[in-house]
């Protein structure tokens, strides 16, 4: 067997075949402050096609005149208010669904209080855009937060926000171009009559609405993260029956609701989306409490001084990217960082501190012990059992690991080789121990996968910070005594 500590003459390190990395005007591990990543083409294009139509929108809108404005003004203040509370979802997103279900019940409206509204496409689009852009100023505006951001990720949520607004208006438009027309020309009546037909029919065009609301969404995640689209669009697939379908639902009632009664059926029949989005905030803000509660436990070993401070944020992070690469669900994903962040909290029963929190120099029944304490005390905090399993079985051979037990073990050892530094020279011996070890140490797939996302700068990403390599951690004594690791290409 082959270990990172016993193998005194590793070969020159090399990435997989076209995923060297480059590096660029700064030096090797470094790259310029503060610069931003190029906006991939899908995401570009699907910007331009939201900026293009919603200008559009807005001059016909102008230029014509206001359709029905008390209407409109109605609506408008609908998904206002949705999208001044908007709440968040598992997978670090956000959701306003009384926003969304308003804007689509204005996308579906064909009738109010028995008239028939004559407003089209373009003043559907350019109401839902300025209500929504009206609800975000409210939304930006200092106050209580349901979460917090992490430090570093500020970048990726005002990403996502971006993505959900273009989403918005996109899903919008379809919905819209779909119905209008069709109303307005009178097929419908043709076809279906005011009564279940009608109503089925709403609902057939707002699944279709969502279900493409889910294939963009899945293609500007993976667009801008790199990480395999099946995957993405599974996790979004799988959100869709719980909030998706009381937002399909809502926009169809209030529609139906808004040409029988009239305008004043937009707040009762808004309020159980109202009082769900209620629930979904509180439920959200007791998860982050929670994530909270187990990351200051997880943090026990860095103020004892058994690990390195950030030690468990970086490996959670960086576990999470790979967990991600790998196509894991969002439940795994989530076990995966509880697992993570408490994989260290064995050490704790050790008299002294290991050199610099490495565990992979220490001999395999002191590992096991560790992990195997460290499973002890993870079954007593109420996560999963799933979690203590993982963490319990770290030291074992990854043949006989969950997933994200091989996961944790492959990017800890990760984390002990380069100490913390995106130096390109101790990224490049690490990645190459770990190949060397992958007969009985480490999953090849796993391996495979983390030299992946450390190809696309997820050191930097997952960190949190910049990779510029200028604040190293002492280097590992049981390293030097392997070898330096300081080849060249």
């Amino acid at each position: 067997m082959t270990s990172p500590r016993d193998d005194p003459a590793a070969g020159p390190p090399r990435w997989p075949p076209g995923r060297r990395p480059r590096h660029g005007r700064h030096g090797r591990g470094a790259s310029r402050a503060g610069a931003r990543p190029r906006t991939p083409l899908v995401v570009g294009a699907a910007y331009a096609a939201t900026a293009l139509l919603t200008v559009v929108a807005i001059g016909w809108t102008a230029w014509a005149g206001v359709a029905e404005p008390a209407t409109a003004t109605a609506f408008g203040a609908l998904i206002a208010v949705g999208e001044a509370a908007r709440i968040p979802l598992p997978g670090d997103r956000e959701a306003a669904p009384l926003a969304t279900a308003g804007a689509l019940a204005y996308a579906l409206l064909g009738e109010a209080d028995g008239a028939p509204t004559s407003h089209g496409v373009l003043q559907v689009v350019a109401v839902v855009v300025v209500a929504a852009a009206l609800g975000r100023l409210a939304n930006a505006l200092p106050g209580p937060r349901t979460t917090r951001a992490v430090p570093g990720t500020q970048d990726t949520a005002d990403a996502r926000s971006l993505d959900n607004a273009a989403r918005r208006v996109l899903a919008v438009a379809f919905a819209a171009t779909c119905f209008q027309p069709l109303y307005n020309s009178g097929l419908l009546r043709r076809f279906f009559d005011p009564g279940p037909l009608y109503a089925l029919f709403l609902f057939a065009l707002l699944a279709l609405t969502a279900l493409c609301d889910a294939v963009l969404a899945a293609t500007l995640a993976a667009a801008r993260t790199g990480h395999p689209f099946a995957p993405v669009l599974r996790d979004e697939l799988r959100a869709l029956p719980t909030i998706g379908s009381a937002v399909c639902a809502g926009g169809v009632v209030m529609a139906l609701a808004v040409g029988v009664a009239g305008l004043w059926a937009l707040p009762v029949f808004s309020l159980p989306l109202l009082l769900t989005q209620v629930s979904f905030r509180r439920h959200a803000a007791i998860r982050a409490t929670y994530r909270q509660t187990i990351a200051s436990l997880a943090r026990a070993t860095e103020v004892a001084g058994y690990t390195p401070t950030g030690h468990a944020r970086r490996v959670t992070a960086l576990s999470r990217e790979v967990g991600r690469e790998l196509g894991m669900a969002q439940r795994e994903l989530l076990l995966l960082e509880y697992a993570a962040l408490m994989h260290d909290i064995g050490q704790l029963s050790l008299v002294d501190p290991v050199p610099g929190g490495a565990t992979e120099p220490l001999e395999p029944e002191e590992r096991r012990r560790i992990a195997l304490l460290g499973g002890v005390v993870v079954r007593q905090t109420g996560v999963p059992a799933e979690v203590a399993v993982i963490v319990e079985r770290q030291a074992d051979p990854y043949r006989e690991q969950p997933l994200a037990g091989r996961i944790v073990r492959a990017v800890n050892a990760y984390e002990d080789l380069t100490g913390g530094t995106a130096a390109l020279d101790r990224r490049l011996a690490a990645v190459e121990r770990l190949r060397l070890s992958t007969a009985r140490d480490y999953d090849p797939g796993v391996v495979e996968a983390l030299t992946r996302v450390l190809a696309r700068g997820g050191t930097a990403r997952a960190a949190g910070g910049e990779p510029d390599g200028n604040e190293r951690r002492p280097r590992p004594a049981w390293l030097d005594a392997a070898g330096d690791g300081k080849e060249e290409w």
